[in-house]
């Protein structure tokens, strides 16, 4: 009975579907355990095998935590909103939701046939209205809640309404705009609708507010800075420009300290960790305020070095920062317009990286120094960054490299306030000691005192106080384009809206294309029913608006709709509680208390460590706020995090020789100038040989080549390097599950390393683990049917099964999927060896191998006789007392040399030991009657006859 893989696996993938065998249930008596994967965006090229690594290693422990007694959770669903369904929509004039379909029916068929134990009756997708309905209800929350400070909390926008109307915003402690007026309750009251309206909006938690933004005209769209790679979109490598825009924004910053603390309660990495430790940036010093000279304006600054303010010889502006433009000079103004111009063509990312170019240009005005009333210049350099503080530096050239580097560079004074400091070297290396010289009331302290006695000067000249700041700064939240979630938001006089939740969700309208239009709006500018009739709560034709301003012209109650949609990370920030719903009750929840309540949040999440600073920062941060507004239950969305490694894929090269359609085998490329042209590998076989013929028909440039071969064969170079379509490396899980079968792509991606690293894929090495498995089937089955029966296990058997429960086990544990594996295979040996076919050990084993290969090992489970899925069965209990040895095989040796070696009872006595060994038939051929002189015995190691 030969292992017809194809076979028993579409039976049992069939098998799991007609039975919903890993259907979860909302109320049990079992522990929960929540497993979770990072969803996939569908793209058009579908999976490749390096997408399924996380998603095995989620599988192996949500099966396995089954067969240790939990109600395992593990859903799977799509991140079905994005940029790549919106730009093949603009290239080919398809509608998003028809190639988004398409491409998830494909991801649904690849994902089924690795045989997942995934509970599909729980599927999101972002770009479901069902689902979207709730994301767009999210933002009305953020939109009408407040952060207080002194309760470090979110509260409904109504109660400050209530302390504005009785008390005024004096004593108000909240994270808001930094324009805010002080008015008292009467003022607050005597204020129009519009002009309350507007101050709030300084408050909430998600607001309007004109910010720099990464824009990138071939999209068409505003990018997140993680969205941006070397100065260029990620997407399609388009450039991207610096620009103002009025846009939504995220208030994230008012957690940026929760954010902090919260890390230490939860089990991730230490290097995921410190990254979002970085991105959030926190930062203790001081703010300080600088007069400018000639104008009615100040630049405040802010400063961990306070104490150095003796040192500052320059400030530097940001290029956008506002206040260049006021302050600039006749002189300096094209010079400085013309360096604007230039850095809005920089992304963020790349000034913040960029350390070794100095460029910067005087504005040709100066402000004042609060001690010393000296000039100092003002500067604008594109190192200072708008949105990162407050736009602007004190500079400091003895005590900061680029503040000296940038003085030397454009001859500014350089003033030394460190004793004993080269000025040319970084003077914080040793900043507990650095003693302040030459600083009037700062003279001969070190950093602390310093510092302390420099804020304190500040505060009693007005100038200055202590402060703590933080990097993260409030997300942008508007994308310019089509293919997102439309906000719930109407405009009434310029003032935004929001739509009641009866009346969610605001769907998105047909578009005749999903460009921007001539006039520079987002794509829902092209809609032609995108307006909001409130007498009637639905979505109207434009030409209804209200002409509000205009003669003859009378209030309708229909408004203009937000263009712009929402961005890729707003439906991926809560979906994991979607998931806890069962799909039946999600009509009128995002999901019900009693769901939130039992699965509360994800124990275990997988994904790429690529979104550490992205989607794991902002949902947490939405976690944060639904918790403050009593929403969930709980603060942080995932418990466990694990970022799996890539698998690489080896790139095959052909190398053509330049200025001709020639190319070269690897072997013959020395002495030719030659050019490196990746090559699909799929036409390459094992010995790094190119099929020539199927070249030619995979790109015209190949059909009239000239190929110059070694040995008959045109043998290509290989590159290790990340698996994608660009490089013609993409091996498509669907020909490796036909030709060896999904169980062996299992065991093969867990056996190519650890789980977190990166590790390159070699088709060739997958017939390694296939052969294990058809060595497996041979255990239990020959050309007979099967053969185990009920034989008594031997001691070998009982130690080699009850060895592998306990590695596999703790394996598992410690996500050590690849050395499960070498287990598995070890097992095998020793019991193929040891002729075993008892029930008893093999039944057992099965249960072992089967998170790893469900569908051989359910196959063999049901051909023991058993009726119920093998994911219902048990995890084996280990039995330590089949590991440990009974007896010893001693080596007996005869003056130091080993002649033979005698089995014993570990429990035998010295004195018995001597007796056995003496009179065995052995020992008393190698004395031939002679006397030992004497007989040395070492209990459980060795016998030495000395003669």
């Amino acid at each position: 009975m030969s292992y017809h893989f194809n076979e028993i696996e579409a039976k049992w993938q069939k098998y799991w579907a007609d039975n919903h065998t890993f259907k979860a249930e909302n109320k049990s008596d079992k522990p929960k355990y929540y497993v979770l994967d990072m969803f996939p965006y569908p793209s058009g090229a579908g999976l490749h095998v390096g997408h399924p690594l996380g998603y095995i290693a989620s599988d192996i422990y949500a099966r396995y935590k089954r067969h240790k007694g939990f109600n395992v959770l593990h859903p799977q669903g799509y991140d079905s909103f994005g940029l790549p369904a919106e730009q093949y929509a603009i290239q080919t004039g398809q509608h998003p939701a028809i190639t988004t379909e398409t491409n998830i029916k494909t991801y649904r068929r690849q994902l089924d046939q690795i045989g997942f134990s995934f509970d599909w009756s729980r599927e999101v997708r972002t770009s479901n209205p069902d689902y979207y309905k709730w994301t767009q209800w999210i933002f009305i929350q953020l939109f009408e809640s407040w952060y207080c400070k002194n309760h470090q909390s979110a509260f409904p926008i109504s109660e400050l309404e209530k302390v504005f109307s009785s008390e005024g915003n004096e004593s108000v402690e909240a994270v808001c705009d930094d324009n805010v007026n002080v008015f008292t309750a009467e003022e607050w009251n005597q204020f129009s609708s519009e002009k309350k309206q507007d101050i709030l909006l300084k408050y909430r938690l998600t607001y309007l507010a004109e910010t720099e933004v990464n824009w990138c005209p071939a999209l068409g769209t505003v990018l997140a800075n993680d969205e941006i790679v070397n100065g260029v979109s990620e997407r399609g490598g388009h450039p991207v420009i610096r620009k103002k825009m009025t846009q939504w924004s995220m208030r994230i910053s008012a957690y940026a300290e929760r954010l902090l603390q919260g890390l230490d309660t939860i089990d991730w990495t230490d290097s995921l960790k410190e990254s979002q430790r970085n991105w959030i940036g926190k930062s203790v010093g001081a703010s300080v305020t600088f007069n400018v000279n000639d104008h009615d304006a100040v630049i405040d600054v802010f400063t961990t070095r306070p104490d150095t303010i003796y040192g500052v010889s320059f400030m530097t502006l940001a290029p956008e920062h506002d206040l260049v433009s006021q302050i600039v000079t006749d002189e300096q103004k094209a010079e400085v317009e013309a360096y604007i111009e230039a850095t809005a063509k920089r992304s963020e990312r790349d000034r913040m990286a960029d350390v070794k170019t100095i460029s910067g240009v005087f504005t040709g005005a100066y402000a004042e120094h609060p001690f010393t009333k000296e000039p100092i210049p003002i500067w604008i350099g594109d190192y200072v960054l708008a949105g990162y503080g407050t736009g602007a530096v004190m500079s400091v050239p003895c005590g900061d490299q680029r503040d000296y580097d940038f003085a030397k560079h454009f001859n500014i004074p350089i003033p030394n306030i460190f004793e004993g400091v080269d000025i040319s070297e970084e003077a914080f290396s040793d900043k507990e000691n650095t003693i302040i010289a030459n600083s009037d009331f700062l003279n001969g302290m070190n950093y602390k005192k310093a510092t302390k006695r420099a804020i304190y000067e500040l505060e009693q000249l007005g100038q200055g106080e202590g402060k703590t700041n933080y990097r993260l700064r409030d997300a942008v939240f508007s994308r310019q384009r089509y293919w997102g979630e439309p906000f719930p938001v109407y405009y009434v006089k310029g003032m935004p809206q929001m739509i009641d939740l009866e009346h969610l969700p605001v769907r998105l309208p047909e578009v005749e294309k999903y460009l921007p239009t001539e006039e520079g709006e987002p794509p829902l500018g092209r809609a032609d029913v995108w307006a909001w009739d409130t007498n009637t709560n639905t979505i109207v034709s434009n030409n209804l608006v209200t002409l509000s301003g205009v003669e003859g012209s009378h209030d309708n109650g229909i408004y203009p709709l937000e263009l712009n949609t929402m961005p890729g990370w707003a439906g991926s920030s809560w979906y994991f509680f979607r998931y806890m719903e069962e799909a039946a009750n999600r009509g009128e929840h995002f999901a019900t208390e009693d769901a939130l309540k039992y699965w509360e949040n994800v124990d275990l999440y997988i994904g790429g460590s690529e979104h550490a600073t992205g989607h794991l920062l902002y949902s947490r941060f939405w976690v944060k706020f639904m918790h403050d507004r009593g929403f969930v239950g709980v603060d942080e969305p995932f418990k466990k995090l694990i970022n799996q490694g890539m698998i690489l894929g080896t790139s095959a090269i052909v190398y053509r020789v330049s200025g001709t359609n020639t190319y070269v085998s690897k072997g013959l490329k020395e002495g030719h100038d030659v050019e490196e042209i990746r090559v699909d590998v799929n036409i390459v076989n094992a010995s790094d040989e190119i099929d020539i013929e199927k070249l030619k028909q995979w790109q015209p440039q190949f059909e009239n080549a000239e190929f110059i071969l070694e040995e008959g064969n045109y043998i290509v170079g290989r590159e290790v390097e990340k698996m994608s379509k660009r490089w013609f490396n993409v091996v498509n899980p669907d020909s490796i599950c036909e030709q060896y079968g999904a169980d062996s792509l299992r065991l093969y991606e867990m056996f190519l390393g650890p789980l977190e690293q990166a590790k390159p894929w070699n088709t060739a090495g997958i017939t390694g683990v296939h052969g294990f498995l058809k060595k497996l089937w041979k255990l239990y089955v020959d050309d007979n049917g099967l053969k185990v029966n009920d034989a008594e296990a031997t001691k070998d058997n009982l130690k080699t099964l009850h060895k592998t429960i306990k590695k596999v086990e703790d394996d598992i544990e410690n996500f050590s999927f690849n050395t499960s594996v070498s287990t598995f295979m070890i097992a095998v040996n020793e019991l193929t060896a040891q002729k075993c076919t008892s029930k008893a050990i093999l039944e057992p084993l099965l249960v072992l191998i089967s998170p790893y290969a469900p569908h051989i090992a359910e196959e063999l489970w049901s051909k023991l006789g058993h009726d119920q899925s093998i994911s219902t069965a048990p995890f084996p209990k280990f039995e330590e007392k089949h590991l440990v040895e009974s007896s010893k095989n001693y080596p007996i040796s005869f003056n130091g040399k080993m002649r033979f070696t005698l089995e014993l009872p570990l429990d035998m006595s010295k004195d018995d030991i001597e007796k056995t060994v003496m009179a065995h038939e052995k020992t008393i051929a190698q004395l031939q009657g002679r006397e030992p002189k004497k007989v040395i015995v070492v209990p459980g190691k060795i016998v030495n006859i000395v003669g």
